[in-house]
């Protein structure tokens, strides 16, 4: 094996081998089995899902991290709701709570610190106020609303969801499960399984095995169910649970969880093991390992410019190719999860074009074996995967599919090609943004036959985002026909997908009629990226139209500094190599025998 292959399969090898590192179990934690906890199935947001899959979601909603530090140990997302679940009072010892609004902190009389986090303890003699404060502040209209009322509205929403979890599997007051099981018959306990039943975030126990979401109960309606003498054993399960860990008896929470496990697995079949496949993908978390993987290769390719190019190169070659293995492992695994195809919402939608321009970017540089579609391609997955983590929304990125969406067939051919489109569209940007800063880092501009090489990437790429733009297009409209009764409406979606339509295709007539040469080129493939961002996500900040699934108002500002950085680049393409040097205006301006750059 010659070293360019021992680079390659070398670096591949390892980065691989530390993503399976992810897919290890954390073990026990103080003694308490808890992956088999985040194993049990649960009905919540539409959807079946592991409890481990809530804890995460809820954590991230309320800190915004899936773990913390507490007592100088790690809490996991995990141990964290078996805690707000069971041990309530041990849980509102815990800062789950971030909070930056000076304002939210002086409603609540806090001096703002360096330290965000608070428990909910300190939050605990305000909830009226901030109920109150919160419930105003949603009934303005969210354009409309102050910076305050975003933050109080937002507070009011996490601590309800605290509120709603201490109170989901027993009522955070009371003894516990097993204490409702062994008083079902007091007048009492009615009243408290109402209150159980309404305060449910998440369902626990399913009841029979049809695999519909009437099958599931929450605490309050098992317990109803038990009263009437149809007692599950789930329910019995859960309490001993409760029992167990809140006496600190590792060995009997294990037996309990184990116990709970089977019996969801034998009332509805296969349903443990849907679970367990969500818990692996939780536990391994594909889609971040996949942003260090293309960081590695990002700063391989950069370093094998300057130091051991025979070496560095095919190792960023390979870093690229194992990110893209587990890239396309996590899409994959999305598509058993949720029975869809890749492409299902903003989230979705962002890590498929990271995908595809990696994909693509892979090619080119077996193509061309420049180091430059590397470069490009594990930028464009780094950051694409960025932008999904800042999309995750309310947590759960696997949520029900809108009405007008659910159609498997159109998801899996007019969605996923025009966001092929997307991923073409801005992988030939990026390749434009690393012509020009190679062309005013490096003196000369750099070797022409690379300069061509990357020109030739480009052009090829802008032929294949055509072409997958406008096949996209055409079958969107198809699908509107049959929904809408029309095939275009000059909807603001419909406009933007044909926006870069046109565009791509100006860009191809712009270069056969001689109208611009490599510069010009450049310059217009990167305003592609602007033209292609306003329609993936500007018509959703435009709150109109039959597109417009939800108003992201707090996008705007990265999406106008997005905007603005290329239209800065843009400027720098057109502008002479190396401009700030003395006299490069001056020599740019010289008559030369040579041909010209390009417009």
């Amino acid at each position: 094996m010659n070293k360019t292959r021992l680079a390659f399969w070398g670096a591949a090898l390892c980065a691989l081998a530390g993503a399976a590192v992810m897919l290890v179990p954390q073990g026990k934690v103080r003694g308490f089995d808890v992956d088999a906890f985040g194993h049990l199935p649960v009905l919540e947001g539409g959807r079946v899902k592991p409890v481990d899959t809530v804890a995460r979601n809820a954590l991230l909603m309320i800190r915004s991290q899936q773990s913390f530090r507490h007592e100088g140990r790690t809490i996991g997302a995990d141990e964290w709701l078996l805690d707000v679940l069971f041990r309530p009072e041990v849980a509102d010892e815990q800062k789950a709570f971030v909070i930056n609004d000076p304002q939210v902190l002086g409603l609540m009389h806090l001096q703002q610190t360096g330290d965000r986090y608070y428990a909910f303890k300190t939050l605990r003699p305000f909830v009226e106020e901030i109920q109150r404060q919160g419930e105003q502040a949603q009934q303005v209209d969210p354009k409309q609303r102050t910076p305050f009322q975003n933050a109080v509205a937002n507070l009011y929403d996490r601590v309800f969801l605290y509120l709603r979890l201490e109170n989901t599997v027993q009522l955070a007051q009371t003894p516990g499960l097993a204490w409702e099981l062994a008083s079902l018959g007091t007048p009492e306990a009615a009243t408290r399984r109402a209150a159980l039943s309404e305060a449910a975030y998440f369902r626990p126990f399913v009841s029979s095995a049809a695999s519909t979401n009437d099958a599931w109960q929450s605490a309050g309606e098992a317990l109803d169910a038990a009263a009437r003498g149809r007692s599950s054993p789930q329910l019995v399960a859960w309490a001993r649970m409760s029992l167990a860990y809140r006496a600190g008896d590792p060995a009997s929470f294990d037996r309990a969880a184990a116990e709970a496990l089977a019996a969801a697995g034998a009332a509805q079949p296969g349903l443990v093991a849907q679970s367990g496949h969500e818990l692996v993908f939780n536990r391994a978390q594909p889609f971040y390992v996949g942003m260090v993987v293309y960081v590695l290769a990002l700063l391989a390719v950069f370093v094998s410019w300057l130091w051991r190019p025979e070496w560095l190169r095919p190792a960023a070659y390979g870093l690229l190719v194992a990110g893209a293995v587990i890239h396309t492992a996590g899409l994959a695994s999305r598509v058993v999860l949720q029975g869809r195809p890749p492409v299902t919402n903003l989230y979705s939608s962002a890590v498929f074009v990271g995908w595809g321009a990696v994909l693509l970017g892979a090619v080119l540089e077996r193509i061309y074996r420049k180091g430059f579609g590397t470069a490009v391609a594990a930028a464009a997955g780094f950051a694409s995967l960025i932008v999904a983590h800042h999309l995750t929304g309310d947590g759960d990125t696997m949520e029900m599919m809108r009405a007008v969406l659910d159609s498997n067939f159109w998801l899996g051919t007019h969605v996923v090609t025009i966001t092929i489109g997307y991923s073409g569209t801005f992988l030939a940007g990026a390749l434009a943004i690393a012509w020009t800063v190679r062309r005013h880092l490096l003196r000369g501009g750099g070797d022409p036959a690379t300069s061509k090489a990357i020109m030739g990437m480009t052009y090829g790429v802008v032929c294949f985002a055509l072409f997958f733009s406008f096949l996209g297009t055409v079958l969107g409209g198809i699908w509107a026909d049959q929904s809408w009764g029309r095939f275009w409406g000059w909807d603001p979606k419909e406009n933007g997908a044909l926006l870069i339509v046109l565009w791509n295709a100006i860009i191809l007539h712009a270069r056969w009629g001689g109208y611009v040469r490599e510069r010009g080129i450049m310059a217009m493939a990167i305003l592609g990226n602007v033209i292609t961002s306003l329609s993936w996500f500007g018509v959703n900040m435009l709150g109109v139209g039959l597109h417009s699934y939800g108003f992201m108002d707090k996008a705007f500002w990265a999406l106008s500094a997005f905007i603005a950085s290329q239209l800065a680049i843009m400027v720098f393409t057109v502008l002479p190599p190396r401009f700030w040097e003395a006299g490069a205006f001056s020599r740019a301006a010289k008559p030369s025998s040579a041909p010209a750059a390009g417009k």
